[in-house]
């Protein structure tokens, strides 16, 4: 299993980034994913999640209607649309394979815990906000 993310960068407030999750060695379209982000001194948070064929979607309160997940199964590629970005989003965003589909209660109460609630992830791809 390998995810690799790419598109993260520094960005002014307000700005815009689209991070990608490139994925192989597994069947991408049998696995739910989401997106993680961890901020320096702090612990792992779910920012977005998405189902296998991308019917149902999760947003963390904190990028509700700024952030958009989506999948392209026939590229096994996963997206998340940044915009309006906020200083408080600087964070390590990193790609997650999920063990299986969370539900949003699941996703409010339980952090991202490698081993627990998904198996593989990538080494991630720093978002800075800052002007």
């Amino acid at each position: 299993v390998q995810l690799v993310e790419s598109g993260g960068g520094m960005v002014q407030p307000g700005g815009s980034l689209v991070l990608s999750c490139t994925s192989s060695g597994f069947a991408f379209d049998e696995f739910p994913m989401a997106w993680v982000r961890q901020a320096p001194g702090k612990g792992p948070e779910w920012v977005s999640g998405i189902s296998y064929n991308g019917d149902t979607t999760y947003y963390s309160d904190a990028v509700k209607g700024r952030f958009t997940i989506s999948r392209d199964n026939a590229k096994n590629t996963l997206y998340l649309q940044m915009n309006a970005l906020k200083p408080a989003d600087t964070a390590l965003y990193y790609c997650a394979r999920l063990k299986w589909q969370l539900s949003r209660t699941y996703y409010g109460r339980s952090a991202p815990l490698e081993g627990v609630n998904f198996d593989s992830r990538g080494h991630g791809t720093q978002v800075t906000v800052s002007s």
